[in-house]
C-alpha cells in the first residue's frame, strides 16, 4: 500500500532521517513515536507529498486515498459547521452523479456483446463498490454522528465556522477527514484539541476503522488502545515492532539487553583472538593457526547494539514555601465574559498539598476557571479568595501568545529571573534540553514541544507553592511527559492542572472539578474513578432520554390496537384479565423455551472459557519458569512475545467470562 524506500532527509548539513525503510499494509495501525524533533511530522509530510526527501522514494498505490490531519493547518471555508462537514461528501456526490449517468446510458444501449458495453458494466460495478465503502447511512446522519462524537452540540451545526476557535476548527477538519472515508489516515496529534469524552469516541472509531492508520500521538493509552504496530524514530533510524507501544517498550528492553550481552561476549572473543594473533604471529609453528584466526576475524559479522536517544528532561521543582491550609476558595462563582456567564453557582475549594484536575469538554470553562484562580479574571458574581502566603506559578495553554517571539531562549528566562537563580540559567535550560547554540534560538523558530519546555523552564525560576498548569503536555513527547508527571508527583506544593491526557492524570490527581453545561461539579478520587462514573452516568442519561418514552409509546400503540380489535367501547372482563388466552400462553411458552436455549448456550460458552483460561494460566506459568532461568538456546524475545499473547488472550477471556456470568445471574 505505502512503501518507504531508503528515505533520507537532511537540513543544513544535519541528517534528520537516515536511510529509513518500512512498508504499511492496507490494515496496519501504526504508532509513529519518538522525541520532539525526531522527524515524525516530517515523515507524514513526505508520505502526503507535501515535502520531498533528500534521497530515496515513497511508493503509494495510485488508488489509495489519504486523509491527513496536520498539527497546525490553515483554515478555509466560510460555511456553517454542518455545511463544512457535508463538503467531505463531494467525491461521494460526484460518484452518485456518475452512477446515475452510467445507468442511464446502459438503459439506452443494446450492443450487449460489445467491448464498450462491458467496459460500462465494469465501471458501474466499480462505482457501486466505492459508494458501498462510504456507508449506507445518509450523509447528514453520518455527519451528525461524527460531529456529536467529536464534542459538537446539535445547536452548533448551524453556526458559521468563522465563529469557532482554532481548536474547534481543528475538530471540524478531523470530522471532514473521517467522513471522507480514506484508505489511510495520517493523524498528527489528533487528541491535542479533544476532551476526554471525545478522545474515547475517537478511540472507538479508529479501532473499528478498516483502513490503515499512521498515528503520531504523545498519549500512551490512546496509542495502546488504537494501534497494533509501533515505529520509533531514534537518531534518524527506525525501530519497528508489530505490537502496541507498551508491549514495544518491553520487547525493546529485552532486545537491548540481549544485544548488549551478545556484544560483550563477542568483544571478549575478539580480544582473546587478537591476543593469540599478537602472541604467536612470528612463530613458524603457529603460522597456520594465526592466519586462520586472522581470516575468521575478517569474516566475523560484528554485533551492533541499537542506538538509543538518552537525552531527557531533568525536572525537579524548587521546594514550595508553606501556604495557608486553604489555597483557594470560590463561593457562588458566576464567571464569564462581557456579562455573559460561562458557568454559575460554582463552589471550588483547593487545600494545601492537593493535586486537582479541571476537566470537561472544550469550551465549557476549564481555562476560564483557571484564570479566576490565578487572578486574571474577576467573577461576575460570588467571591474568589486566594489563601495566605500563596505564590502562583502559571503555565498558560497557548505559549504562542505568552512568549515573546522576538526574544531568544536565553533572553526569555533571563528577563523572568531575579536574584541568585540568574547564575543558574544555563543549567536550568540544559535540564530542559536547551544546550549549546539552542539557547540562542529565537522563540519564533521553536517547535511546539520546544516552546512547551521553555514555558516549563520559567517555572523553575521561583519557589512557587501553587502551580497552575493549563494543558502542559500538549506537544510534549511521551518520555518528557512521564518525567514531568514524576516531578509533579514529587512536588510538595499544591497543583491545579487542566488536561485531557488520561495517562498523565492517572495516579497524579486526587480530586477533579468537572466544568459542564454551565455547572462546576466536584469529584473526589482519581481520573480513572471519574471516567468509570461518567460511563455509568452516560448510560443512565440514555435511559432517561429513550427508556421512558419508548415503552409509553409502545403501550399506547398496544391500547389502540386492542381497541381496534375488540371495539372501542368494550372493556375486557375480569376472567379475561385473570386468564391468558391460548395464543398468549403459547407465546409465553415459546419465550421461556428460547430463554432456556439461550441460557444453555451461555452455560456452554462459560464452560469453554473456563477450560481456555486454565490453559492460558498454565502456559504463562510454564513460560515464567523458562524466563526466570533461560538456557543458552532459548529465544527471550520469542518467549516474551508468546507470554504477552497468552496474557492478552487470558484478559479477553476473563472479561468475557465475567460478562456472561453476570448476564446468567441476572437472568435467573
Amino acid at each position: 500500500m505505502i512503501g518507504i524506500n531508503n528515505i533520507t532527509v537532511s537540513f543544513g548539513g544535519e541528517t534528520l532521517l537516515d536511510c529509513v525503510n518500512f512498508h504499511v499494509s492496507p490494515t496496519d495501525k501504526v504508532a509513529l513515536v519518538g522525541r520532539n524533533g525526531a522527524g515524525k511530522t516530517t515523515l507524514l509530510r513526505l508520505v502526503c507529498g507535501i515535502q520531498n526527501p533528500t534521497s530515496g522514494r515513497i511508493d503509494i498505490s495510485p488508488s489509495v486515498r489519504l486523509g491527513y490531519l496536520p498539527q497546525i493547518m490553515k483554515i478555509s471555508g466560510g460555511g456553517t459547521i454542518m455545511e463544512e462537514a457535508l463538503s467531505a461528501f463531494s467525491e461521494t456526490n460526484a460518484l452518485k452523479d456518475e452512477l446515475d449517468s452510467l445507468n442511464e446510458e446502459l438503459s439506452r444501449r443494446t450492443d450487449y456483446e460489445s467491448a464498450s458495453y462491458m467496459s460500462l458494466v465494469q465501471r458501474v460495478s466499480q462505482v457501486s463498490e466505492l459508494l458501498a465503502l462510504g456507508g449506507t447511512e445518509p450523509p447528514e446522519v453520518q455527519a451528525a454522528k461524527t460531529l456529536l462524537g467529536l464534542g459538537f452540540e446539535e445547536k452548533d451545526f448551524s453556526r458559521p465556522r468563522s465563529e469557532m476557535s482554532q481548536g474547534w476548527n481543528m475538530r471540524l477538519e478531523l470530522a471532514k477527514i473521517l467522513l471522507s472515508h480514506p484508505d489511510c489516515l495520517l493523524l498528527d496529534e489528533p487528541t491535542n484539541h479533544l476532551d476526554l469524552e471525545s478522545i474515547e469516541w475517537l478511540e472507538g472509531y479508529l479501532k473499528a476503522f478498516r483502513g490503515a492508520i499512521i498515528l503520531v500521538s504523545h498519549d500512551r493509552r490512546f496509542l495502546d488502545n488504537v494501534t497494533t504496530r509501533t515505529i520509533e524514530i531514534v537518531l534518524g533510524k527506525i525501530q519497528d515492532y508489530k505490537v502496541p507501544y507498551s508491549q514495544y517498550l518491553v520487547l525493546r528492553e529485552e532486545r537491548l539487553s540481549q544485544q548488549k550481552a551478545a556484544y560483550a561476549n563477542q568483544q571478549r572473543m575478539i580480544e582473546k583472538t587478537e591476543d593469540f594473533i599478537a602472541k604467536f604471529r612470528y612463530k613458524p609453528t603457529k603460522s597456520n593457526q594465526v592466519q586462520s584466526r586472522i581470516k575468521a576475524l575478517e569474516k566475523l559479522e560484528r554485533i551492533e547494539v541499537d542506538q538509543t536517544d538518552n537525552t531527557s528532561l531533568m525536572v525537579k521543582f524548587p521546594p514550595a514555601p508553606r501556604s495557608g491550609d486553604v489555597v483557594f476558595k470560590g463561593e457562588g462563582l458566576s464567571v464569564g465574559y462581557d456579562g455573559i456567564p460561562v458557568f454559575t453557582g460554582a463552589n471550588v475549594e483547593v487545600r494545601r498539598g492537593e493535586k486537582v484536575a479541571l476537566v470537561g469538554r472544550n469550551g465549557q470553562g476549564k481555562t476560564t476557571l483557571m484564570k479566576v484562580i490565578v487572578g486574571d479574571l474577576d467573577p461576575l458574581e460570588g467571591s474568589a479568595t486566594l489563601g495566605h502566603n500563596v505564590s502562583i506559578g502559571y503555565y498558560a495553554q497557548n505559549q504562542e501568545d505568552v512568549l515573546d517571539r522576538s526574544l531568544t531562549v536565553f533572553e526569555t528566562v533571563d528577563r523572568a529571573a531575579v536574584g541568585e537563580v540568574r547564575t543558574k540559567l544555563r543549567d536550568i535550560l540544559a535540564q530542559f534540553l536547551f544546550r549549546g547554540e539552542d539557547i540562542d534560538k529565537r522563540v519564533s523558530v521553536l517547535s511546539g514541544g520546544e516552546r512547551a519546555r521553555l514555558g516549563m523552564a520559567k517555572l523553575m525560576l521561583h519557589p512557587y507553592n501553587l502551580l497552575c498548569l493549563d494543558e502542559p503536555t500538549n506537544h510534549m513527547d511521551i518520555k518528557s511527559k512521564e518525567i514531568l508527571r514524576e516531578a509533579l508527583s514529587a512536588y510538595d506544593g499544591t497543583l491545579v492542572v487542566v488536561s485531557h491526557d488520561r495517562e498523565f492524570l492517572s495516579g497524579l490527581v486526587d480530586k477533579l472539578y468537572e466544568v459542564s453545561d454551565g455547572v462546576v461539579k466536584e469529584h473526589l478520587g482519581g481520573v480513572d474513578d471519574f471516567l468509570a462514573r461518567k460511563k455509568m452516568e452516560s448510560l443512565r442519561e440514555l435511559e432517561r432520554r429513550y427508556g421512558g418514552s419508548a415503552p409509553a409509546q409502545g403501550e399506547k400503540a398496544s391500547q389502540v390496537a386492542a381497541k381496534a380489535q375488540n371495539g372501542a367501547s368494550s372493556e375486557p372482563s375480569a376472567p379475561a384479565k385473570a386468564q391468558k388466552s391460548k395464543e398468549e400462553a403459547r407465546a409465553d411458552y415459546q419465550r421461556r423455551k428460547e430463554s432456556s436455549k439461550e441460557w444453555k448456550k451461555k452455560k456452554s460458552r462459560l464452560d469453554f472459557l473456563e477450560k481456555e483460561i486454565a490453559k492460558d494460566e498454565k502456559g504463562m506459568k510454564d513460560l515464567e519458569k523458562i524466563l526466570s532461568n533461560p538456557g543458552p538456546g532459548d529465544d527471550i524475545m520469542e518467549l516474551t512475545r508468546d507470554y504477552l499473547n497468552f496474557k492478552r488472550d487470558l484478559d479477553a477471556r476473563e472479561e468475557e467470562w465475567g460478562r456472561l456470568y453476570e448476564e446468567m445471574e441476572g437472568g435467573q
